[in-house]
């Protein structure tokens, strides 16, 4: 029987990921790239073609190595714990020469359409037209995985700023920003708290003669190196910090949190603490921006009320004068035109089971891969979504009804209304270990952790403890690595080794990584409270 044919949209990172599920699951993938390269929002690009995702020079990974690898396929152990985006599209490089992935994308290729075949109730296959050197070509496919991102159309709410139109200076989306050389000696407004704005601004503020940073509602400030010097998301996202969160209260863990992030810098006296808890939000990440505040090259401002020809007038009725530049990082909306309206989508919100099925799909032949806002990381995300797609295509793992499937979403949508502020930022948010154990669950790949601590005690200590790295979902069921339990068990050799470039002394890791009394008592209240639900 002929393997069925499977489209693949987009060769970024959870394009990638696809390929590689498609083909762990006996399919046969073609994956269509409009760029000429792999990489799609790292490839650095000086002048990016219309509607493509886009960073500057600069631009340094905020999740660490350990926590954002393919589940099989570690980074290099003498690679820093956040790289350069250059240093990640090696990454990338090396994994799809690794898998053989390249042969099955075709670059410079773009998807004009995907609609259903006349017998899709049927058949549930797809008529993809395509378009390289301007001839257009049809092709039939068993399946499409859409792996466009949700970085494409950049985000300029103009209309939100009156008298811009009457401003001399240069004023763009942060989307055209590559580096600050062009800014020497400039007065400088950065309009946006995200991590591309606050970025940005810090870079500018070394060359400006002064930067402006508005924020219509502050923002609660992560650092990336965290305590004894480990990778704050290695730190944060575990099982054990998940289990905690779910048995205390939301008001509990915003008030440790809040007084983690204020023991750095007080967040109010630097004019960036928001009215919303630290759960409310998704944070910023960034070690340089108190440090530009203290030093006053970036000095914080409220909402922009309006601009004059040359000035801006903010919300408390401060005005700064001639400023020459305004950048405003604004973020991004998605969409999918190409899917002819297949999947609508209204003020950045979509109607999709688990972020990825469309409801009311005959059949279950096309899934939207990556379109998360994590609390976590999105790599790791993207790839356990393509598992368990391949393995929903294959009829290897069923969906439910549609009634169920559009209760699951309007209770998701619920749970985010009521958490988070409201902004259109905050349609596709997701935790990180949660959302990862929901899918792997689907999929048959959730490590059991009552088994791991009867077989390998060591393992379930590190797996419970240790930081939730994508390794950890390779432990068992379809596509199990048997190199998974040795990569969780030397994850924090390999964030210590690009360190010690200078060693000091014969210190060991550290001993949080040890067998306790303490900690199997408390691997084992978490079963016992769980009810052995949680974590089986």
């Amino acid at each position: 029987m002929a393997r069925k044919r499977i489209a693949v949209i987009g060769a970024g990172i959870s394009g990638l990921a696809a390929i590689k599920c498609c083909l762990d699951e006996g399919l046969e993938p073609t994956c269509f790239e409009r760029n000429d390269d792999i990489g799609g929002l790292w490839k650095f690009q000086k002048n990016p073609s219309e509607k493509m995702p886009s960073i500057y020079k600069s631009v340094t990974i905020n999740t660490s190595k350990e926590m954002m690898c393919f589940s099989d396929f570690p980074v290099p152990d003498h690679f820093p714990n956040y790289m350069h985006n250059s240093k990640l599209m090696d990454y990338f490089r090396m994994y799809a020469s690794h898998f053989g992935l390249l042969k099955y994308i075709r670059f410079k290729t773009r998807v004009q359409s995907v609609r259903k075949c006349p017998d899709f109730p049927v058949s549930g296959q797809w008529d993809v037209v395509v378009e390289a050197e301007g001839q257009q070509e049809s092709l039939l496919f068993h399946g499409v995985l859409v792996c466009s991102g949700h970085h494409t159309d950049p985000h300029l709410p103009l209309q939100a700023f009156p008298g811009i139109e009457k401003f001399k200076g240069r004023y763009f989306h942060s989307r055209e920003y590559k580096s600050p050389e062009d800014f020497s000696g400039q007065r400088i407004l950065v309009v946006g708290i995200g991590n591309s704005g606050v970025d940005i601004a810090g870079e500018l503020s070394r060359v400006a003669k002064q930067v402006f940073l508005s924020t219509r509602r502050g923002s609660w400030i992560l650092h990336r190196v965290w305590d004894n010097g480990y990778p704050m998301d290695s730190s944060f996202i575990t099982r054990f910090n998940s289990f905690i969160q779910k048995i205390f209260s939301t008001a509990l863990v915003n008030n440790y949190l809040e007084k983690t992030l204020n023991s750095r810098f007080n967040h109010a006296h630097y004019g960036l603490q928001p009215q919303h808890r630290p759960l409310s939000q998704h944070p910023t990440v960034s070690d340089d921006l108190p440090n530009h505040i203290i030093s006053g090259r970036v000095q914080v401002k409220p909402n922009v009320k309006e601009f004059t020809e040359t000035d801006a007038i903010f919300d408390d009725g401060t005005v700064e004068a001639n400023i020459d530049a305004v950048v405003f990082a604004t973020g991004y909306s998605f969409s999918f035109p190409f899917l002819d309206g297949l999947i609508e989508v209204a003020d950045n919100e979509v109607s999709l089971y688990k972020l990825m099925f469309p409801p009311n799909l005959e059949k279950p032949t096309l899934a939207v891969i990556g379109l998360v806002q994590p609390l976590g990381i999105v790599l790791p995300i993207a790839e356990l979504q393509s598992r368990w797609a391949a393995r929903v295509f294959k009829g290897l793992s069923k969906l439910p009804s549609a009634k169920k499937m559009m209760a699951d979403i309007a209770q998701r949508k619920r749970a985010m209304e009521k958490r988070y502020v409201k902004t259109a930022r905050h349609t596709i948010q997701v935790d990180h270990v949660e959302y990862m154990d929901e899918i792997a669950s689907l999929a048959g790949v959730k490590p059991s952790l009552l088994l791991l601590l009867l077989s390998d005690p060591k393992l379930a200590m590190e797996v419970f403890f240790g930081p939730c790295t994508p390794y950890q979902f390779r432990l068992q069921g379809p596509g199990k690595w048997d190199g998974a339990r040795r990569a969780i068990l030397t994850q924090r050799e390999r964030i210590i080794k690009p360190l010690r470039t200078r060693v000091t002394s014969k210190d060991s890791l550290s001993s949080s990584s040890g067998l306790s009394l303490v900690k199997m008592a408390s691997l084992g209240l978490a079963l016992l409270a769980a009810g052995l639900t949680y974590i089986q």
